[in-house]
This record gives structure tokens, C-alpha cells and sequence, in this order.
């Protein structure tokens, strides 16, 4: 009796939950028409500073437009653009995103530079402890939509490289007592602080080749 009891509780509970439908993909098209002058068209921004959302996965888009409607990532342009999202808006608008397809990127930098990258990508750093990019990201950069890891293949190498240095200075943050311009992961924050510039470069050349 008492284990019935427990299960009718419980599916009161959930009946008594507002459900957001999932994305629609058609409704987020139309919805994304405001994110095309920086994004571009489908996502695939031609601008190196803003990334490309072509591919990306569905779980990742929503949580990164809800942590900049929030203030949990900060940045002034997103955080304007993202307060004007229902939670509805932001579902439909990642599931748009998430089905389009990414566009490669040229190769650049040189075969050394690449080849660092590589290193990195693939193996880590053991003298700095760094965690090798290619266990939550995948040999292709195509991420873990499950487990919340993001795609990185053909992103822009400028954008890639951004986002590391800014993971990279919550630690210098910490350390120095400064204010600098910071993005706040554990898990991400932990890799980047190992790496140098000329690291950051190399790796965000190589995963910009990557697909």
C-alpha cells in the first residue's frame, strides 16, 4: 500500500509539471532570423569572430542561450539578444541549428603549427596535466550531444582560440585578483590554463580543419 501510494505522489507530481514541448526545427528557422547578421545563414557564420551554430548539438545550444538569458556566460551582445527568448524560442531555435550542416574551413597555419595542434588534440600535455581534447570532443571534433560535450570540427580557428584564452583566464583571474574578460567551465578552465598562446593558436588550427 505504502509503495502505492508513493507512485500516485509521484506521478501527481509530474502531471502537475508544465512540459515544454521539444524544438521544433520549422518554428526556429523563422525565430533564428535575428541571429543571421552574426551567425549567417543556417549558422554558418562568415565572420571568424562569431562561431558557426550549423551542427551543433541540440542540448548544448539551449544550455549556452539560457546561461547568456540568465548571466551565467557573460557577454553583452548575446545577453541583449537572449532576454528576448521564451524557453519555447530557445528550444526551437537549437533544433534548428542542430540539423543544419557546418561548413569546412580552408587550411591554414603551417605544418608544424598543425602538427602541435595535433599533439595536443590527440595526446594532451603530460607536464601540465592537460587533458587530451579528443576524450570529450571525439577524433572528428563531432562532440557528445549526450553527455553535453560540444562539436568543434570546421568552427573558425579565431573564435576556437577566443574561447580557450577565456577559459584560460578564470584561472589567471584567481591567481592575480584581476578582472579580465573570463569563461567559467571546470572542466574547461583546467585544460586551458596549461596551455601557452602559441598552444592555443595551433590547437584552434587544427580543429578548425577538422571534419
Amino acid at each position: 500500500m505504502k509503495k502505492i501510494v508513493i507512485i500516485l505522489a509521484s506521478l501527481l507530481v509530474t502531471l502537475s509539471n508544465p512540459i515544454i514541448a521539444a524544438g521544433d526545427a520549422e518554428a526556429g528557422q523563422a525565430k533564428s532570423a535575428t541571429c543571421m547578421g552574426c551567425h549567417g545563414l543556417g549558422g554558418n557564420s562568415t565572420i571568424p569572430d562569431f562561431p558557426k551554430l550549423a551542427g551543433q548539438g541540440q542540448a548544448y545550444l539551449v544550455k549556452q542561450l539560457q546561461h547568456f538569458k540568465s548571466g551565467e556566460r557573460n557577454n553583452a551582445m548575446m545577453a541583449g539578444v537572449a532576454s528576448l527568448l521564451s524557453e519555447q524560442d530557445i528550444e526551437d531555435i537549437a533544433a534548428y541549428y542542430s540539423i543544419q550542416t557546418i561548413s569546412e574551413n580552408s587550411a591554414k597555419g603551417s605544418e608544424e603549427k598543425i602538427e602541435l595542434g595535433r599533439k595536443i588534440y590527440v595526446g594532451g600535455k603530460m607536464d601540465t596535466q592537460t587533458t587530451a581534447c579528443i576524450a570529450c570532443h571525439g577524433p572528428k571534433g563531432e562532440g557528445i550531444p549526450t553527455a553535453g560535450f560540444p562539436a568543434l570540427s570546421a568552427q573558425h580557428a579565431e573564435y576556437t582560440a577566443s574561447q580557450l584564452k577565456a577559459f584560460r583566464q578564470y584561472s589567471i583571474n584567481k591567481q592575480t585578483d584581476s578582472d579580465g574578460v573570463q569563461r567559467v567551465n571546470e572542466m574547461m578552465n583546467n585544460v586551458a590554463k596549461g596551455l601557452t598562446n602559441e598552444e592555443i593558436d595551433a590547437l584552434s588550427e587544427y580543429i578548425a580543419g577538422l571534419h
